[in-house]
């Protein structure tokens, strides 16, 4: 089965993002293997915050497998439409399993960005973290419900 791992770094979830989350975790893993990993914030935020970036890099990276292609989710990434994610997995999903990674609110560090063989900006807009992790998993089950021919996805539909 394919497989597709969220790794993140933040604090403990809200649980009312964590309600959202748990309904897309569900309607992932009918899907495709699917894992999340929470890493905690680095400390010494405020005193180094790129020092900090660099070690919450590290622990990012210290959990990607060798044959897993990473995609970074940052804000200069690509914009992709649903259509233009379905093709992206269909196309990596064929070769190996993926790795997202959402960095903190520190971003994630040079290391990781050169790492990933793909960059995805989910929007121009600054998001909250916990909104951004629901976005992911969300576009994630509604592009690969488009590639298994599912309703769940609407082209031209509110």
């Amino acid at each position: 089965m394919r497989a597709i791992r969220l790794l993140y770094v933040g604090s403990r979830p809200d649980p009312r993002w964590e309600a959202l989350a748990e309904e897309y975790r569900g309607r992932l893993r009918r899907q495709v293997a699917w894992q999340e990993l929470r890493l905690p914030l680095a400390a010494g935020r405020k005193q180094d915050p790129a020092g900090a970036r660099e070690r919450e890099g590290r622990a990012l990276l210290a959990h990607l497998g060798p044959r897993e292609k990473l995609v970074a989710l940052d804000e200069r990434g690509e914009l992709w439409s649903t259509e233009g994610l379905a093709r992206f997995l269909s196309t990596h999903l064929a070769t190996g399993d993926l790795v997202f990674a959402l960095g903190s609110d520190l971003g994630l560090s040079p290391e990781v960005l050169a790492k990933a063989h793909a960059r995805w900006s989910l929007s121009p807009l600054t998001l909250p973290h916990e909104m951004a992790r629901v976005v992911v998993m969300e576009q994630l089950y509604r592009a690969l419900d488009l590639l298994s021919g599912g309703k769940y996805h609407r082209v031209g539909g509110v």
